[in-house]
């Protein structure tokens, strides 16, 4: 699945820059997260930044976007080129 950021968010700015898929950005009211961008960061690191990162824990996973690991992996590999 890919991550979802919740109206919990506070803007903190942390989770952007944390995001190596560049799928994270400054929505309307708050960040948001690009789920064709975003691999829980699969194939960069073994959990995902923007959640390590996240004060306040408002990024669970997207009930809407449903992926395997496998799924993660051949779009990290698309993301970077190496498919």
């Amino acid at each position: 699945m890919s991550l979802i950021i919740t109206d919990d968010c506070i803007n903190c700015d942390v989770c952007e820059p944390e995001c190596p898929n560049e799928a994270i950005f400054q929505g309307e009211e708050i960040y948001v997260i690009e789920p064709s961008k975003c691999t829980e960061c699969v194939g960069h690191f073994d959990e995902p930044q923007c959640q390590q990162v996240c004060p306040v824990d408002c990024i669970p996973l997207d009930p809407n976007h449903k992926e395997t690991e496998e799924q993660l992996m051949e779009k990290y590999l698309t993301l970077t080129g190496q498919l």
